[in-house]
């Protein structure tokens, strides 16, 4: 079952439970098309808007603060363990995704771009990437900006031929 799929199920299940009485909500008619508490009676009690509410139910937690989830949880009547499977669902919904805690993919050279550096050798070069960090240089860019690359503590491992890769 996906996550929003379940927040969804419990939260209209709670809802389910708790009749207007219970609440203490003003019956206006007898006629009600569902059982339980209406959306917005669940967010007048909560005291957050009724599109907020619907969102929540809808399974879409993800940036609820607790303070929310904690005025919903008395207008649902939730137990502590109610409570407490509450804000589980809201703290995995609220984690960092695997996606956004990849590391950023290792920076290479290409070969053929390190035999072009071994082949300058009147012309200091330097390969970078789009933070301006230093990928590979060619043996005049290394004796140029030595003293950067000691400060900034990076040791060269040096490869077949002439430059070396940072």
């Amino acid at each position: 079952m996906d996550r929003s799929d379940e927040i969804r199920e419990f939260l209209i299940s709670r809802r389910a439970k708790i009749s207007p009485e219970q609440a203490g909500v003003p019956l206006y008619g007898k006629l009600r098309r569902v059982p339980g508490l209406r959306r917005e009676e669940v967010a007048q009690l909560a005291g957050v808007s009724p599109d907020y509410y619907t969102r929540l139910e809808r399974g879409s937690i993800r940036g609820a603060s607790d303070a929310v989830l904690e005025a919903v949880a008395p207008a649902l009547q939730l137990d502590e363990a109610e409570r407490a499977h509450l804000m589980d669902l809201a703290r995995t919904a609220n984690a960092p995704s695997r996606r956004t805690q990849r590391r950023p993919p290792q920076q290479r050279v290409r070969p053929g771009v390190l035999r072009l550096l071994d082949g300058m050798t009147a012309a200091v070069a330097i390969v970078q990437n789009g933070r301006s960090d230093v990928l590979a240089s060619n043996l005049l860019g290394r004796a140029l900006y030595g003293p950067v690359f000691n400060f900034a503590g990076m040791v060269p491992r040096p490869r077949p031929g002439r430059g070396h890769v940072l």
